[in-house]
């Protein structure tokens, strides 16, 4: 199910989406920051970023993936 964000339900849903992960800051940085840019984050803890190519697609300088 893709979950469809507006910006002000960022923070709840990269809550949740990195509630499981070690690195709780960064993920919620670069989350927040993915979903204010494509309004969207996957469903689940990882993975399932195919869903939403802006989500996807977005890279980090060094090629790797930007958004959690």
């Amino acid at each position: 199910m893709a979950l469809k964000a507006s910006s002000n339900q960022c923070p709840s849903q990269c809550t949740r989406r990195c509630s499981k992960t070690r690195y709780h800051k960064p993920c919620m940085f670069f989350c927040q920051k993915c979903c204010k840019k494509c309004l969207y984050v996957p469903p689940g803890y990882y993975g399932n970023k195919a869903a939403c190519p802006c989500y996807n697609n977005w890279k980090t300088k060094e090629g790797g993936p930007k958004c959690p």
